[in-house]
This record gives C-alpha cells, structure tokens and sequence, in this order.
C-alpha cells in the first residue's frame, strides 16, 4: 500500500468542500503545487481565485509522493533540450527555473527546505557518456557545473556533476505553507470536491455534488486536462512510474543524488521530527503496463538495506508523472483561439520546481503580463517536425493497449476516462491505466486523472 514519507504525521489544513455554487474570475483545478501556488500569486495581485481539490487535503497526490528535490538540475535534461532547441532557449529554461525557485524560498519558511548541492552520478561508461555529453551543455549555456568524483556516496563513481546551492523540500509542508498564504491573500480552496464536467462554451464546471462553478479563467493542474480540448494534449503526453522508499538513518547528507546509468536512482535524506531518514528510489516504467510493481519494490529494499547498509524501509511509495515528446512541459494558455484556459502538464518528474514556473507563467498571462519562458513551456507549440517520431510511439502505445486490453484483460474494469482496461496493481492495491495514467483504489474510487469517476467492479 501507498505510504509516502511527506504525509507521515502532518496535519492537514483545516479546509471544506464545495457547498454552493460559486462565480469568480478564476477558477483553478488540481491542488498540488502547481494549483496553490499558481493560487497564491493570482490572489496575491486581487484576482478572484478558487481552487477545488478532488483529496481531502492539499499536497496529497503526485506532490506528496515526489522526491522533494527543487533543483534547477532535471537529469542530463540539458544535452537533450540541445537537441531540438537553441542555446538561448535551453537557456530560458534553466533560469525559469532557477530565478522560480529564488522567488518561491524567498516567501518559504525556513523549516520547509534545505540547501543543498545536486548530483548526477554514473557508475557505467554508459552513464558516464550521458555526464561527459551534460558537462559540454553546460558550458555551451553558461550553467556552473563541477564535474568530480567525491560525492558521499558508499561506492565509487565513474563521474560526477555537481550543481551547487540547490535545494529540497518537504513537500507537503512547503505546499501547505503557500496555501495558507493563498487563503490570507483572499484566495478560496476547497477539498474533497471532485469536477466531473467541464464546459468550456459557458465557462463553467460541475463537480461531483452537483455545485456550479462560474468562472473568466480556468487552470486545469490535475496532470492530465480533464479532457482533450484543442490540441490533443492527452496524446502528446506518456505517462512512466517509478518507485521510492524511506528508512531512518544516521546521517544527514550534504548533496542529493541522481544516477544517469540505465537504471537510475534517486537519493537524498530528510530531517523529519529530528529524526534523519534516507530516501532512495528509482526502477521506472510505463505505467499501468505492469502487474507485479511488488518485484521493483524489492529490487530497491535489497538495494538499500545491502549497498547502503540500512535497516528495512518503513515507508513505501510510487509517483507518476506525465512526459511531453519534447522534455519541456505544457505550460499556459492552451491556444490563442481558447484564451481563457490554461493547462500545466508534463513535468518528467520534475514537478517542484516546474510547478513554481507554472505559476509564474500562467498568473502572469492571466495579468496581461510577459513571461519570459510563456512561448518555449505553450502548450500550443509547434515542434512536430523534430518530436513526431517519439510521440507516435507514445500515441501507438496508448492505441495499442486500448485493443490489447480487451484482448489480454477480459476481466478487468473499463477506465472511466476512454475505456481502456485497466491493470491490477499488486503491490499498491490500485488499478492503473497503461493509456492515460488514471488510477483507482481497490474499491474503484478515483485517485488520480484524467477520469473523474469510479470503475464498475461488479
């Protein structure tokens, strides 16, 4: 079962569900981070902004489940970006999210993040390659990188890059933070209170009581859009899930580590109630692809408890996140021809820091303001030519597990989204959907979208 370290004993704010109809300027779904903080800036300027939730707390979905890393360092992101974009837009992309980071710690209480310097790491030639490949992107871009072979870690490493003065959170508790800012800027936030219809031609939503939202903006931040509208975003986005485990250590670590070989791992502790706690991860897939998700769990425990020499983990848990075929997120106005909706969707795991340049974009353009990163995050960009072949392989895998399903899952429920059949997922008691990433508790309930409502088990 799902156990994420970041909602281990944190109180929850004390917030309601929608119970009445509403009319406000705009109107925000999704209540991670991208949602609260996206919150907090609008109602910072006097906008009218509600927020509604599906969890019963703010922070509980893929935010809660993350890394807690808020560094600008996505990987060896940089050499790929090099790949399809110039230098001054791979650029804008790491002083977004540098400069959005400095903004957000800069109205952060102290207990919520730490400093600390971000690692890549690689113990194959492999992995060293893709460094030696990031080290020259770096310098091409301008970004201040160390490459070493000192790191922390119990083993020895090929190389290392190391960016300094990043920094991790608590997720949850950062989150939080910024949604009682929202709330004392004016903003409303409602949990518990799942949007089932949207309609767009009257700019208004249902939810699951049957309350109405009017509104003169929408921000749709629940990973995927709650539809396809314009541009068929569900298409353009796959959806990997990976897995993370903590266990209580001795030692606080100086740096946060990723491994660039071909099976990857995260690493980084956290200091929970004064007690220190290793965080270790990795092992992704597609999701709702696989049954036997047990198998990666172990596969990580044997890993923490022999390389690093740690007791048993006490918590588990797994994180999904869309990708985009060109590694930079939806972000904005989803067309000029539909301006009063906004999207923020993408992310390749690197939500934390992704969220806050969310929220600076889209409270900006909602301001009749300019950002400088709006047209390389737009929705509405046209990239086809040098992506199309890696988001056909996305969009075949989602047509061919629609036909699969049916054929090799008989038994399984329909996906309430688009009637995929969906998987049985053994270690986290769910059904998962390999086409569009929605997830359903054992009883059918809805945990994560696009769909908004249960699976019928009977």
């Amino acid at each position: 079962m799902q156990n994420s370290l970041w909602l281990h004993n944190v109180t929850p704010l004390s917030l309601t569900s929608l119970s009445t109809s509403l009319n406000c300027d705009v109107c925000i779904v999704g209540g991670g981070l991208t949602g609260v903080y996206t919150a907090y800036l609008l109602a910072n300027k006097g906008i009218d902004v509600v927020l509604l939730e599906a969890k019963s707390s703010v922070a509980y979905g893929t935010t809660g489940h993350s890394t807690g890393k808020l560094t600008p360092q996505h990987g060896a992101v940089y050499d790929l970006l090099l790949n399809t974009l110039n230098e001054e837009e791979v650029r804008t992309y790491y002083d977004a999210n540098a400069t959005a980071i400095e903004n957000a710690l800069h109205d952060a209480i102290a207990d919520t993040f730490q400093r600390v310097d971000s690692y890549l790491y690689a113990t194959t030639e492999q992995g060293a390659e893709k460094i030696k490949k990031e080290i020259e992107a770096y310098k091409k871009i301008g970004i201040q990188g160390i490459e070493t072979t000192d790191t922390e870690l119990p083993f020895d490493v090929i190389t290392a890059l190391k960016m300094e003065n990043t920094y991790q959170i608590h997720p949850t508790k950062f989150t939080n933070h910024f949604a009682k800012l929202a709330l004392k800027a004016g903003a409303k936030l409602f949990v518990n209170t799942r949007v089932t219809k949207l309609i767009i031609d009257e700019n208004r939503l249902l939810t699951e009581n049957h309350f109405e939202v009017n509104f003169k903006s929408i921000v749709l931040a629940t990973h995927y859009p709650i539809e396809a509208i314009k541009g068929l975003q569900i298409a353009k986005l796959s959806i990997d899930r990976s897995y993370l485990m903590a266990t209580k250590t001795s030692e606080i670590l100086k740096g946060q580590y990723l491994s660039t070989d071909q099976s990857s791992r995260t690493i980084r502790t956290a200091l929970i109630n004064h007690q220190p706690y290793f965080i270790f991860g990795g092992s992704s897939h597609v999701a709702g692809a696989v049954q036997n998700t047990q198998f990666y769990y172990d596969m990580l425990e044997k890993e923490l408890m022999y390389t690093f020499d740690l007791p048993k983990p006490e918590y588990l848990w797994s994180a999904q996140d869309p990708n985009t075929a060109d590694y930079i997120p939806y972000v904005g106005r989803i067309s000029e021809s539909e301006p009063s909706i906004y999207i923020a969707t993408g992310y390749r795991k690197w939500g934390l820091s992704n969220s806050l340049v969310a929220g600076e974009i889209i409270s900006t353009q909602i301001t009749e303001g300019q950002h400088p990163a709006q047209y390389l995050y737009s929705p509405s960009r046209n990239m086809f030519g040098k992506t199309f072949m890696r988001m056909l392989k996305e969009i075949g895998f989602t047509v061919s597990n629609l036909a699969e399903g049916y054929l090799m899952r008989i038994e399984a429920p329909k996906c309430t989204h688009l009637g995929c059949k969906t998987q049985w997922n053994e270690a986290d008691e769910t059904w998962d959907c390999p086409c569009h990433g929605s997830r359903f508790d054992k009883l059918g309930n809805v945990i994560e979208g696009p769909a908004v409502y249960p699976l019928s088990l009977e």
